[in-house]
């Protein structure tokens, strides 16, 4: 659905029916991309069409580099490229525009805690730098993998599930502001926490 801003009016435009979606994004042309879990694939629907192209997985559910478990959430850079978390792959990927197969940028060394490792990742972000966020859900903590990294480091929680302020519980969306900070839904505790975070770090 999407609802105007501007018209003054508290109806919606149905965009898409019938798609089993998790998680979406919108690029710098207006393209949507819609993580579909039913085809384990990311689909790309130009503006104001309704008919969709696979731009990433859609080759059944596996864990080759040409497939997706459980894709959830997509974020778009400005190059056009994906990032998608695989849930039940425990990991992120990145699909460069084209490309029929994904590179792992994150987890995908089977559900864990290590440095290497995500449980049920859930919301991705990337910065310009190419840097990826990722709430790693199992783990109540968030993590930040620099390009190129083979493990990454934890920057928010990491502390056990828990209400405390340095805990978090199964944490499932991120953004940035344009300060730098970094806003995490808490989703098992029932809030929204705002973290300064030191991209030096």
């Amino acid at each position: 659905m999407r609802w105007s801003l501007e018209s003054g009016t508290t109806e919606g435009t149905e965009i898409l029916r019938l798609v089993d979606c998790a998680g979406m994004a919108i690029d710098n042309k207006g393209a949507l991309y819609v993580s579909n879990v039913d085809s384990r694939d990311i689909r790309r629907y130009n503006k104001n069409s309704i008919t969709g192209m696979v731009v990433a997985g859609g080759n059944d559910e596996g864990y080759g580099l040409h497939q997706l478990g459980y894709p959830t959430y997509v974020t778009i850079d400005s190059e056009g490229t994906i990032y998608v978390t695989d849930d039940m792959n425990h990991r992120v990927m990145k699909w460069v525009e084209g490309a029929k197969e994904g590179i792992v940028v994150a987890g995908g060394h089977g559900s864990g805690n290590g440095l290497t490792q995500l449980s049920y990742p859930a919301a991705v972000v990337v910065d310009q730098l190419g840097t990826v966020y990722v709430a790693d859900s199992g783990n109540a903590r968030i993590m930040r993998w620099p390009k190129g990294a083979t493990e990454g480091s934890v920057i928010v929680g990491g502390n056990g599930e828990g209400g405390q302020l340095n805990q978090l519980y199964q944490p499932e969306g991120l953004s940035f502001d344009r300060h730098g900070n970094l806003y995490v839904v808490d989703q098992k505790n029932y809030r929204v926490q705002k973290f300064d975070i030191d991209s030096n770090k």
